[in-house]
């Protein structure tokens, strides 16, 4: 179905697009995300995150800094160089550079291998299951132009090829980033589901503000270093025994 196919039943509102990045959010959707932690398994063996307020604090403190100056702008500059399909070309030069930068953030060996893997993943599910010309040439230039593949620019390109706007591709990578993260978290923790439940909400009322500040990172100022998660996600690498692959 595309996104030309799915009308409200007064032909109004134009729904496709969002049924489209229901299905990409799913646990159902085949990226390989549920095996991996993005760093958490490795504080909490550290003893660092141990329990429902200091996993907040990682949140807080880690993840919404790193979705604000990090992935969420790199969608935005992702989505707007891949142009609209309708007599606005994509950039080709400026989606390699952002492909790049998005792997190049990713200091720790373990993460960016995470990152390349899930990238990959949804870049090509993007072009198999859709059949867009977009996905195609961007699969195809990726591999002409060794470009590594990231969750962020993938989820650019997937909104694109399902004519999402891109506060909603923002939505769909901020809400994925946090619930992926406690649901690693409730495999670690004592959490129950209502204690994560009650962290989501609250992330997700942080939401609006995160967003954002995200448009107004310029490409040069992209960026966010937590050398504490690196050094996690470095050791975590060489553990003896590990739940989560990253």
């Amino acid at each position: 179905m595309s996104s030309d196919e799915a009308t409200s039943t007064d032909g109004g509102l134009n729904v496709g697009w969002l049924v489209g990045l229901l299905q990409l959010g799913d646990t159902f959707y085949p990226t390989g995300s549920y095996a991996h932690s993005f760093g958490l398994e490795g504080v909490v063996e550290q003893g660092v995150v141990r329990d429902r307020e200091t996993l907040r604090t990682f949140l807080v403190c880690s993840t919404l800094p790193a979705l604000r100056q990090a992935e969420l702008p790199l969608v935005i500059h992702a989505w707007i160089a891949l142009g609209s399909g309708d007599g606005e070309p994509a950039n080709w030069g400026k989606v390699g550079e952002v492909s790049r930068l998005g792997s190049a953030l990713k200091s720790a060996k373990e993460a960016r291998f995470a990152a390349e893997n899930i990238g990959r993943q949804r870049v090509e599910l993007a072009a198999k299951l859709r059949q867009h010309p977009l996905a195609r040439e961007f699969v195809a230039r990726a591999e002409a132009e060794g470009w590594p593949y990231s969750p962020a620019i993938a989820a650019a390109l997937e909104a694109r090829v399902l004519g999402a706007p891109l506060e909603a591709a923002l939505a769909s990578v901020y809400y994925a980033s946090i619930a992926g993260l406690l649901a690693a978290a409730m495999k670690l923790l004592r959490l129950g589901q209502n204690g994560c439940q009650t962290l989501l909400t609250e992330m997700m009322q942080r939401a609006p503000e995160i967003v954002a500040a995200a448009g107004t990172v310029p490409v040069d100022e992209i960026g966010w270093f937590n050398p504490w998660l690196d050094i996690a996600a470095a050791r975590h690498e060489r553990a003896a025994a590990r739940l989560f692959i990253s």
